[in-house]
């Protein structure tokens, strides 16, 4: 009897795999059967022409299209249209008193005229005992192109001054970092006979932002002169940055009245430490050291004066 369910179950079985397979062998099928229909739907097109052949088009045979029939506005405007002078109080384009001059040229922004003051330095000087204020700055008015441009520097003491060198010059725009500069300078020295040159230099920021300022002059009695200086802000953080700079002064001809030697006459070498409390006041603290060279250092020899010295100053750099 054992054998006869066994059987059973095997029969059983075999049935269930018949109809496992005869599923999958229909569902096999179908997408032969698909592909096949698809095929003869298409039976009844005509044959296609061959990659290799050229298909030729008869052209369409249209009339011109014609626009007559359609409402479009012409160059009057209709007569149910609101007027644009409607809620002007009774001003009209090109009429009554605050109207513009149609003729009126429009002026870019390359022609307005501006003005600027930058000190950069208005600081109180200590050295071997000694105190003592000083200045330097420029202040222009213009254009972008040409501006009028007032240079100053100099040391006053006891309300004062003791001398200063101010320079008036035309500056001209020659490329977009630099500027040429022609003009007069002005020397004035307490006790000391003035002195005026003719001015003619350049100015600008140097590549690695580095500032330059160079002029050549030309005085009475042949005598000639050249100033070079040079500035660079190392920054330490977004506000606080140490500014190295340098100035030297070279002189074609002895000048004994004002203490000037021919050649290299003297020169500073400046370091400060500055704090932007904002982008147009910053204070700052710093040392600066200045020496007498050649025959300007001889003539300051024989007077008993220094030849070098080192000075602490403090002060205060500004624009507007």
């Amino acid at each position: 009897m054992r054998t006869t369910e066994i059987s059973k179950g095997i029969a059983t079985m075999a049935a269930q795999v018949k109809r496992t397979a005869l599923v999958f062998f229909t569902a096999g099928l179908l997408p032969f059967g698909a592909l096949a229909q698809s095929h003869d739907a298409h039976a009844g097109h005509g044959v296609q022409p061959a990659g290799n052949q050229a298909v030729t088009f008869s052209p369409a045979n249209q009339a011109p299209m014609d626009h007559s029939d359609m409402q479009m506005q012409g160059g009057t405007a209709p007569d149910d249209a609101r007027d644009p002078d409607l809620y002007s109080g009774g001003f009209k384009r090109n009429e009554g008193q605050f109207a513009l001059n149609p003729r009126h040229r429009l002026q870019m922004s390359d022609e307005h005229l501006f003005a600027s003051l930058r000190m950069d330095k208005l600081e109180y000087v200590r050295a071997k005992g000694e105190e003592w204020g000083a200045y330097e700055g420029q202040a222009w008015f213009g254009s972008t192109f040409n501006r009028l441009v007032l240079k100053g520097e100099g040391e006053f003491a006891d309300g004062k001054m003791h001398e200063s060198r101010t320079e008036v010059l035309w500056g001209h725009a020659v490329s977009p970092f630099w500027d040429t500069q022609l003009g007069a300078r002005f020397d004035y020295g307490r006790g000391e006979p003035s002195r005026q040159w003719l001015a003619a230099g350049l100015q600008g920021l140097a590549p690695y932002w580095f500032e330059l300022d160079a002029t050549a002059y030309v005085g009475s009695g042949g005598r000639t002169a050249l100033r070079f200086s040079a500035e660079y802000d190392l920054l330490l953080t977004q506000k606080l940055y140490l500014q190295p700079a340098l100035e030297v002064n070279f002189y074609g001809k002895d000048d004994p009245e004002r203490d000037i030697g021919r050649g290299l006459s003297d020169g500073k070498v400046g370091l400060r430490l500055k704090y932007e409390v904002n982008r147009q006041l910053v204070p700052y603290i710093g040392v600066e050291w200045s020496s007498k060279f050649g025959k300007t250092a001889d003539i300051a020899r024989d007077a008993g004066s220094a030849r070098q010295e080192t000075r602490f100053v403090a002060g205060l750099s500004f624009w507007f």
